[in-house]
């Protein structure tokens, strides 16, 4: 039998749901860096977007490390579409052999549980209406690791491989789930990290620059959108061609 001859496979995941009004998003760590940049762009496409952040400049006052507030902003917001988990920090900027299980501790609550929190507040919805985006922040240190800061690439390898697993978990849903690996970009959060370190991590990108936030919005807008719908526990490089695999 040749390919031609094969019979067409009936669909057995949720068709794709049209809009009846626009759709709505969360964006965990939305009050500045790539959380601020991904809520302009969302908005732009007339998305309605609510943004949670410890810091001033939020919608929303929220700890992604709190379930139960979570849970209730959830329950307050209604009908959420696409979920952004941006929140994250550095941690600190040492051998690994230096750091503390306090540190570890603190860098994945934020990172990885974090994350895990949000997804478990806001996809339950979206897989009983049948369609739902989450787009996870996670890094090139996920990657490839980067010295002295092992805490923090091991977090975000964590978010590289929870995203693998619930994508799978969900494919049948129409919820879809994929990550984003940037390298070096320009954030107050790496305004923050020692600077050795930095200079070090941005001499690994071959464009011989940092990037830029409203580069990352444009492909969290991608992926939180109609126009991806075959993609899902997805790692999308952002790199300058830092990764080449």
């Amino acid at each position: 039998m040749s390919r031609t001859d094969v019979e067409p496979v009936e669909r057995t995941w949720p068709a794709e749901v049209p809009a009846a009004s626009p759709r709505s998003a969360v964006i965990t760590g939305g009050a500045r860096g790539l959380g601020a940049a991904a809520a302009r762009r969302l908005r732009a496409d007339g998305v309605t977007v609510t943004t949670l952040d410890l810091i001033p400049g939020a919608d929303v006052t929220a700890d992604v490390t709190d379930t139960d507030a979570l849970e209730r902003i959830a329950d307050e917001l209604g009908e959420v579409d696409i979920l952004v988990n941006s929140a994250g920090i550095v941690g600190p900027g040492l051998p690994l052999l230096d750091t503390t299980p306090e540190q570890w501790r603190d860098v994945f609550e934020v990172n990885v549980l974090g994350t895990v929190n949000a997804i478990r507040a806001f996809t339950p919805g979206m897989v009983e209406r049948g369609w739902g985006r989450v787009v996870n922040i996670a890094s090139m240190a996920g990657k490839d690791g980067n010295p002295n800061l092992s805490i923090y690439s091991a977090s975000k390898a964590a978010v590289i491989g929870l995203t693998k697993s619930i994508g799978k978990e969900l494919a049948l849903t129409g919820v879809i789930v994929n990550a984003i690996a940037p390298a070096v970009i320009d954030t107050p959060m790496n305004a923050e990290t020692e600077p050795s370190v930095l200079a070090h991590i941005t001499s690994l990108i071959p464009m011989q620059r940092v990037g830029r936030p409203e580069e990352v919005a444009e492909l969290i807008a991608f992926l939180a959108s109609d126009r991806v719908s075959f993609s899902t526990g997805a790692v999308y490089d952002l790199s300058g061609g830092r990764a080449t695999y």
